[in-house]
């Protein structure tokens, strides 16, 4: 029988999630990327996307500070059963983006939430707890 997990005062609750997209046309995603950073910035020029939106990083970091995630309107991707299938990606979206899975997993009980690390968080704050479920 599963035994149950109630919450008490103090519980650390963490869910890490991870995301994948893949870039199907490069051109449209920087495209989006500085559209995105023109909203975000309305004084913007296109010219001062392209100088501010240079790579991968830049245009991930402009997409999430606008939308909250890469392909903020993609349908839920299922992985395995029902999804597409493996290696297929979605080749006309707007961003030039296909979005590839999606999971999340909730840990309970992390020694320490990521909060009370201040300035300095652990060496890989997605690992695993010692003594965490898998």
């Amino acid at each position: 029988m599963d035994e149950q997990t109630l919450p008490a005062a103090g519980m650390t609750i963490s869910v890490r999630t991870r995301r994948d997209v893949v870039i199907v046309d490069p051109e449209r995603f920087l495209a989006a990327a500085r559209a995105a950073y023109r909203d975000l910035c309305p004084e913007a020029g296109e010219d001062d996307a392209a100088e501010n939106v240079r790579d991968v990083y830049d245009a991930v970091h402009v997409l999430l500070d606008r939308f909250g995630q890469l392909a903020a309107d993609a349908p839920e991707t299922s992985l395995g059963r029902g999804g597409l299938r493996p290696g297929r990606r979605v080749p006309d979206r707007p961003d030039g983006l296909s979005p590839a899975g999606e999971l999340q997993r909730i840990v309970l009980e992390d020694p320490m939430p990521l909060q009370d690390y201040g300035c300095f968080l652990p060496e890989d704050p997605f690992a695993l707890p010692p003594g965490s479920q898998a």
